[in-house]
C-alpha cells in the first residue's frame, strides 16, 4: 500500500480547504496513492492518532469543502522541538505514519508549518525513511517570502476593501466631523491594511490613511495627519494594521496588557481603541467610530475572491503532482506570470527557504509622508480579489461542508 496524508496547521483561511480538495482531485485523476488520510487538528492531531480516510468518504459528501471556510481538517498550534533536542515526537510520528503505510505528508500552513516541513524532512533523510514531507502554503498576511503571495491574502484583502467601502459610506451620513478606524490583522507586516488601497469611490480612495508596520508609527504625526484632514473634509478614514509599533519598537496593541500565543507571539489587537482614546483626550476630533474586523478577515467565504479559491485548489493539486516525483522537504508557490490579464502558476521550492522568515511589505511602496501606499500597492492587489466564490446557497444563508465525525473521535 502506498498513501498519503493531508493536514492542516495555524490560523485559519476562506481558502484553506480548497487545497485539499485540490491533493484529493489530484489523486482521484492518478491514483498514485491508494488512500488519501487527513490528520485532524495538525500534527498535533496525528501524534494523538487523530486520522480520518478521506478516500472512504463519499466524494459528494466532502467537494463542498473546496466552498467552505475555516480549517475543515481542524488545526493547531504546535511547534516540534528540534530534533537534536527530542526525538521523542519524532519517533512516535513516524511509528505513526508507518502504521498507516503513509508515504507523502501534506501539510498545509504558514510559516511555522513549513519550519515542521524543514525538520521532519531531514530527520527522515538523516533515518533513511522513505516518508516525504510537502508543504502546502497558507496565510491571509501573506508573509511568506519568495513566492508572488499565499492563498488566503486575496480574500482577506477583498474582504477587507469592501468593508472599507461600506463603512466609508455609513461614515459619511452625518453632518457632524468624525473619523473612523479601521484595525486589520498583520502582526509583522503590512500587507492586509495595505490592500485597503483598492476601495476607491468615485476613482478616489476610501481611506484617507493607511499605517503600516514596515513604518515607525509617530504619534504625533498621526494627530497632525487627521487634524490637517478634518480642515480638508468632514470625514477622516484610517486603516490601521494591528502591529503597528513606535520608533522604539512598542506595538501600540501591547500598551497595556499583553497575550502572547503558543510560539511566544503577542497577541495583538485594540490598536484601534488606543488611537481613538488619543483621538478624544487629545480633543483632535469629537465624534470617533472604531472596528477591528478580526477573525472575518479569514473565514469570510462569502466574499472571497474565486481567483484566490482556485490558486488555493491549484497549489493542492499541485503538491500532489510534484510528489510523484519524490520531491521532499519542499514546499509550493505562487509565481505571477503577468497582471492584465492575470495569470499565475505553482512552483516547487525548498521549505527551508520559507521558513522562519517574512516578506515584509515594500518600503518604496509606501508614500513619503508614511501615512498611505503607492499605485504598486494597488497594481499588485486588484487581480488577486476577482470573481465571485461559486457558494451553495441553502434557507438564504450559505450551505458549508463540516466534516462533523472526524471531530467526534
Amino acid at each position: 500500500m502506498k498513501n498519503c496524508i493531508v493536514a492542516q496547521s495555524g490560523g485559519p483561511t476562506s481558502v484553506i480547504n480548497s487545497s485539499v480538495i485540490g491533493v484529493l482531485d489530484a489523486n482521484n485523476n492518478s491514483h498514485y496513492y491508494d488512500n488519501v488520510y487527513a490528520g485532524i487538528n495538525g500534527i498535533q492531531g496525528i501524534l494523538n492518532s487523530n486520522i480520518i480516510n478521506l478516500s472512504n468518504i463519499a466524494y459528494d459528501d466532502v467537494k463542498g469543502l473546496k466552498y467552505t471556510p475555516s480549517s475543515g481538517l481542524g488545526s493547531c498550534r504546535y511547534k516540534l522541538k528540534p530534533f537534536k533536542e527530542s526525538t521523542e515526537e519524532y519517533i512516535k510520528l513516524f511509528e505513526i505514519l508507518e502504521a498507516y503505510e503513509i508515504k507523502t505528508f501534506f501539510y498545509i500552513g504558514g510559516n511555522d508549518s513549513q519550519d515542521t516541513v524543514h525538520k521532519l524532512s531531514i530527520y527522515a533523510n538523516e533515518h533513511k525513511s522513505d516518508v516525504k514531507f510537502i508543504g502546502i502554503p497558507k496565510t491571509i498576511d501573506n508573509d511568506l517570502p519568495i513566492m508572488d503571495h499565499t492563498p488566503g491574502f486575496g480574500s482577506a484583502a477583498k474582504l477587507i476593501a469592501t468593508q472599507v467601502l461600506e463603512n466609508f459610506l455609513d461614515a459619511s451620513v452625518y453632518p457632524t466631523k468624525g473619523v473612523f478606524i479601521l484595525e486589520t490583522m498583520g502582526r509583522d507586516t503590512g500587507w492586509l491594511a495595505a490592500s485597503a488601497c483598492i476601495a476607491t469611490v468615485n476613482g478616489k480612495p476610501a481611506a484617507d490613511f493607511i499605517y503600516l508596520p514596515e513604518v515607525a508609527f509617530d504619534i504625533e504625526k498621526f494627530l497632525r495627519d487627521v487634524s490637517k484632514k478634518l480642515i480638508e473634509k468632514k470625514h477622516v478614514f484610517v486603516v490601521v494594521s494591528e502591529g503597528i509599533r513606535t520608533k522604539e519598537g512598542v506595538f501600540l496593541g501591547e500598551i497595556g496588557e499583553v497575550c502572547l500565543d503558543k510560539f511566544g507571539h503577542a497577541q495583538l489587537g485594540g490598536v484601534c481603541a488606543y488611537l481613538k482614546n488619543l483621538i478624544l483626550t487629545t480633543n483632535t476630533a469629537q465624534k470617533v467610530r472604531v472596528l477591528e474586523l478580526s477573525t472575518i478577515q479569514r473565514c469570510a467565504m462569502h466574499c472571497a475572491s474565486q481567483t484566490d479559491i482556485d490558486e488555493a485548489y491549484d497549489v493542492g493539486k499541485a503538491a500532489a503532482d510534484y510528489s510523484v516525483d519524490g520531491i521532499s522537504g519542499n514546499m509550493i508557490g505562487i509565481r505571477r506570470l503577468s497582471n492584465s490579464p492575470y495569470t499565475s502558476v505553482p512552483f516547487a521550492l525548498k521549505a527551508a527557504e520559507v521558513a522562519n522568515n517574512i516578506k515584509y511589505f515594500p518600503k518604496e511602496w509606501i508614500n513619503a509622508e508614511g501615512n498611505n501606499v503607492t499605485l504598486e500597492a494597488y497594481e499588485y492587489t486588484l487581480p488577486l480579489i476577482m470573481g465571485e466564490p461559486k457558494i451553495l446557497i441553502e434557507n438564504g444563508l450559505p450551505k458549508y461542508t463540516f466534516l462533523e465525525d472526524a471531530f467526534n473521535l
